[in-house]
């Protein structure tokens, strides 16, 4: 079959190659989206399971998500507040449980002030560095050489301080052990969505959810660019010069003057390239890989821990599941919890059945919010690990040293060939905000090169 033409060809219809796609398509280019998946969305995706809607991927956005908001705001997309009325849950290390209200964990006194100051200094260096270029940051050699869980050990003596602030990158965010990643990889973090303090404040960075689910926001963009988009058309060879490129799908081939792989780099080598990338390339997305997380699901004939005046917020630094919240879809008159079980008790958890996982994993919720959490009428695990086209979750981090070592060159175009995904945003990094700045700021860049010709 003779290749279609088009001026630009983007692998992925996430939101990050949609929105590209878009930007591109307004600005009279034309454009194929070759999708491996059966769907669009990406790292969204929207799941009926026995009844329930659920957002099996990314789904939160916060206030200072502009380009997200921007691009909802133009597609006609609402949002609606996350339920957070009434006191959170917070288990210590010893099982010890207590209800608190506040921003402040239930820790004694000593803790609390260690991990104010350790805030405070994760704060002070956020607001030094750039996240669109953490390397020029000039300790950014000497914080990418230490893991963020020794460095934190550098600044505090208060093992459960330390063992806290870890919690929120490690296990919240990277999805990867505190000793896996760098400082500067954590830094980065807070920097990317304005400070630590942002991302220790669940009420700013899960502050809202979107009418029709986050899914809903890639659909809309597919919509608008029409019969673009190619689903069931992964791309395994891409041929490529100055001139140009030959993406080769399943079963569309598209020659056009630029591509855009929209997929996270970790998945770069799933294609051939002919000739092959330089060897700049080739190495650095190699040091980039996804962390691992079980994004749990509970519905309940009613949100029962409202009536009992909690929100539905848990933290645990030791327990399986170290995070819950109340994940209630809007409009439904059912309950839901969403619980998380990262890095290395996701690798534990892996190592059940499914029946002795669920059993684990629902004691954890009952330990946060009651036995009647241990009887949900739906029950589902999220798991982007074993997905062939992503391979892990939330997104990709570099290994330790990576970052000021091959960070300059991640986002930096082969030829024709340009990189797009929220792994390479700077401001929004590992969200779904990110994956649009960078869809614009791609389009951009090749409409400009493209010119009037």
């Amino acid at each position: 079959m003779a290749p279609i033409e088009r001026d630009v060809v983007i692998v992925g219809a996430g939101p990050s190659g949609l929105t590209a796609a878009y930007e591109l398509t307004k600005a009279g280019r034309t454009v194929a989206v070759l999708e491996a998946r059966d769907r669009v969305g990406g790292r969204t995706w929207t799941k009926d399971i026995e009844g329930a809607t659920l957002e099996l991927g990314g789904q939160w956005i916060s206030p200072d998500q502009t380009g997200l908001y921007d691009l909802i705001g133009e597609l006609g997309i609402e949002t609606y507040p996350r339920y957070r009325e009434g006191a959170g849950v917070f288990v210590a290390a010893d099982g010890s449980r207590t209800e608190y209200t506040g921003a402040d964990f239930p820790l004694g006194e000593e803790a609390i002030a260690e991990t104010n100051q350790l805030i405070a200094e994760l704060d002070r260096l956020a607001a030094e560095l750039d996240p669109e270029a953490p390397w020029d940051h000039p300790r950014a050699r000497e914080l990418d050489t230490i893991s963020f869980h020794h460095w934190l050990r550098t600044l505090s003596t208060d093992e459960e301080a330390c063992t806290n602030i870890g919690l929120f990158i490690a296990g919240g965010m990277l999805t990867k052990p505190a000793h896996a990643f760098s400082a500067l990889q954590a830094v980065l973090m807070a920097a990317s969505a304005g400070s630590f303090s942002n991302l220790v404040d669940e009420d700013f960075i899960l502050d809202r959810r979107i009418v029709g689910t986050m899914q809903g926001v890639s659909e809309s963009l597919a919509g608008r660019i029409g019969d673009a988009v190619h689903l069931d058309n992964p791309v395994l060879r891409l041929e490529w010069n100055d001139d140009g490129v030959l993406a080769h799908g399943a079963n569309v081939s598209v020659k056009a003057k630029k591509v855009i792989l929209a997929i996270p780099p970790n998945l770069y080598s799933r294609i051939s390239y002919v000739p092959p990338m330089p060897r700049r390339q080739h190495i650095t997305h190699q040091h980039q890989s996804m962390g691992l997380v079980i994004k749990v699901h509970a519905v309940y004939p009613t949100p029962f821990w409202r009536d009992k005046g909690l929100s539905g917020t848990g933290f645990s630094p030791s327990s399986i599941v170290q995070e819950v919240y109340d994940n209630t879809l809007h409009g439904d008159l059912r309950g839901t919890l969403v619980g998380f079980v990262s890095d290395e008790k996701a690798d534990a958890m892996f190592e059940l059945d499914e029946k002795e996982r669920r059993s684990v994993i629902l004691a954890d919720l009952a330990m946060f919010l009651g036995d009647e959490a241990l009887a949900p009428e739906v029950y589902y695990e999220s798991d982007f690990g074993s997905e062939e086209w992503t391979r892990g979750a939330y997104a990709t981090s570099y290994d330790l040293g990576g970052l000021h070592r091959f960070g300059p060159d991640q986002n930096k175009n082969v030829g024709p060939i340009h990189f797009s995904s929220s792994d390479l945003a700077g401001e929004g990094y590992q969200h779904v905000d990110g994956a649009v700045r960078m869809g614009k700021r791609t389009a951009a860049l090749i409409d400009a090169a493209l010119g009037q010709g």
